[in-house]
């Protein structure tokens, strides 16, 4: 009985710092692995941040160019027939939409979501506008009759307002 107190009496006491010790060292590597997630974190915004703003900025001068006013200011030429405009309208759209496709990989799902809706919506509105036209029509006509329909478009506003508000949030 007296081995069993002697052996007792080292081992509780070993056991007891040896627990202690392990909680702590554990508890000092969580802290550790916080810290070093936090400074990961630090560094991938510091270097992303730039990123994202400059696809916001890409993306709202996108739904830009493809409103109406700016498109017609930007393609028009007096000499084009209403099928030479429309074409390059469409050409204009696709052009732009394709320079800014890699950047809805710094935006979220849903903002890219409402970019291709607004952009089959300007696709869309210009390519009935171009098909209710005579085949004699001018390009003066087309344009026009784009300017006068007032395509103030919902989905590209929609889209320009969560481009706005979601860069916002970055900060």
């Amino acid at each position: 009985m007296g081995e069993i107190f002697y052996i007792l009496r080292y081992t509780v006491p070993s056991v007891i710092v040896f627990i202690t010790a392990w909680f702590l060292l554990k508890e000092f590597f969580q802290q550790e692995n916080k810290k070093r997630h936090a400074d990961l974190m630090s560094d991938r915004m510091r270097i992303s941040l730039p990123l994202r703003l400059q696809a916001y900025e890409r993306l709202v001068l996108f739904l830009e160019r493809i409103s109406p006013n700016n498109l017609i200011m930007r393609v028009y030429q007096p000499d084009l027939s209403a099928v030479e405009l429309h074409k390059q309208l469409v050409k204009s759209i696709r052009d732009e939409y394709t320079h800014n496709l890699s950047q809805q990989l710094y935006i979220s799902p849903k903002a890219w979501e409402l970019i291709n809706q607004a952009y089959e919506e300007s696709m869309g509105q210009i390519n009935s506008l171009a098909s209710s036209l005579k085949e004699e029509a001018t390009g003066t006509d087309l344009s026009q009759k784009i300017l006068e329909t007032d395509l103030e478009r919902s989905a590209t506003k929609a889209a320009m307002d969560f481009l706005k508000s979601e860069a916002r949030k970055s900060f």
